[in-house]
């Protein structure tokens, strides 16, 4: 293998960024401040659970912020975009924490569906609580 030049393997955000055809989808990313550079550097979702309904989350978009920063200075294109989040410790023995496990689900499924939906290349999560920590582990 010495010798051999490495083959580049295609971000799959340039589904979303090269090309003629995708100029609407570029004027997209440029409405929310991206320029060239962003565009054609990986795109990298930061999955945030950040909410007043728990205080352990109310803290998550410093952290996310945090996460953003390290990633557009890495050279990625950070893109931030929310998740939902279920108290525990509120909704506990009521009905609602009957839905406690499956806010589980739907937070991970949630997070897979728009970072597949928005062609992401990577993502981050920031996960606080053992109910966001499991799904967006995944």
């Amino acid at each position: 293998m010495q010798g051999e030049s490495k083959k580049r393997t295609k971000l799959r955000s340039t589904e979303v960024t090269e090309g003629v055809e995708r100029a609407p989808h570029r004027a997209m990313f440029r409405a929310m401040g991206y320029d060239d550079k962003d565009l054609s550097s990986p795109l990298v979702g930061i999955a945030n659970p950040a909410a007043d309904i728990t205080p352990c989350n109310v803290h998550l978009d410093d952290v996310a912020q945090t996460a953003y920063d390290g990633i557009d200075e890495s050279g990625g294109m950070p893109i931030e975009f929310g998740t939902i989040t279920v108290s525990d410790a509120i909704s506990m023995g009521t009905e609602g924490m009957k839905a406690s496990l499956i806010s589980r689900e739907v937070i991970a499924d949630s997070v897979e569906l728009v970072s597949f939906a928005e062609r992401m290349d990577r993502r981050t999560k920031t996960p606080f609580v053992a109910s966001d920590q499991m799904p967006l582990l995944f």
